[in-house]
């Protein structure tokens, strides 16, 4: 017997083209409830979200997310925010900061740990929106550019010290074309899933995983000026990009804002 929720998981593929109406309010209500939900470490909640409605706002974010003009258009974009100001201006608010005077130590302030923790609490709560809008008949797709330019988006939405915007998601009905577009394929998952220990893979291994990817590029050569193997597409459009350099830029330029390093 089919398992619906299993389907909902199976079956999502990024969308990135709307149908040009709006998110209902009782849905919106549902995706939420549902992402406030998720897991989180010591049931703190180390995130916040943003919902975008400033169509100024969405049209600055089109832009400075490498340029993506679907983010202008979609109907429903939320921001997932690795946030620990809440709690940290709650314990100053509570006297924590007096305690630790008391006992003659320094008051701790967010480190790279917390950060991380932060980012995986507002990961959890963004993929649980995204099944949930998935199960509600929405499309859905992930802006990871949302990491580049950090002083602009800090700026632009107010961000504290401690709030980093770790992934932005673009939710909308999907068109049809969208909804009849093969899902793309995953690696194998020998070559993902091991037991107990890393498996670094061998030269064989890895050219056995790769084969897929080298084919699809091989089958495009003609469209491709100057072609070189999938790799090396696969590097200068991705690790050695311009936007991946920024992105490396900008997030510790939020390291060094965090840590106190900067102003």
């Amino acid at each position: 017997m089919p398992n619906p929720v299993l389907e909902v998981i199976l079956n999502r593929k990024s969308i990135r083209a709307y149908e040009d109406r709006p998110v209902p309010p009782e849905t919106r209500r549902q995706l939420l409830e549902a992402a406030l939900r998720a897991p989180t470490a010591g049931n703190m909640m180390l995130y916040s979200i943003l919902e975008i409605t400033d169509q100024s706002i969405k049209d600055t974010l089109a832009r400075t997310c490498d340029n993506q003009p679907f983010i202008a258009r979609a109907p429903l974009v939320l921001l997932f925010l690795a946030d620990y100001q809440r709690w940290f201006d709650y314990l100053r608010h509570a006297g924590v900061e007096a305690l630790c005077a008391q006992r003659g130590q320094a008051l701790r302030l967010p480190a790279e740990g917390d950060l991380f923790l932060a980012c995986c609490d507002a990961l959890i709560a963004a993929q649980t929106a995204v099944l949930a809008g998935e199960a509600l008949g929405l499309g859905s797709c992930y802006i990871g550019d949302i990491m580049e330019n950090y002083e602009t988006h800090r700026q632009l939405l107010d961000l504290p010290r401690f709030a980093f915007p770790i992934a932005l998601v673009c939710f909308g009905f999907p068109t049809r074309a969208q909804l009849e577009r093969e899902r793309t394929t995953r690696f194998d998952r020998k070559f993902i899933v091991f037991q107990d220990r890393y498996h670094r893979l061998a030269d064989g291994e890895l050219d056995e995983m790769f084969h897929q990817f080298e084919a699809r590029a091989e089958a495009h050569r003609d469209k491709i000026d100057g072609f070189v193997s999938a790799a090396q597409l696969q590097y200068d459009n991705k690790l050695n990009a311009e936007f991946n350099r920024e992105m490396t830029r900008s997030v510790r330029a939020l390291l060094r804002t965090w840590l106190g390093e900067t102003a």
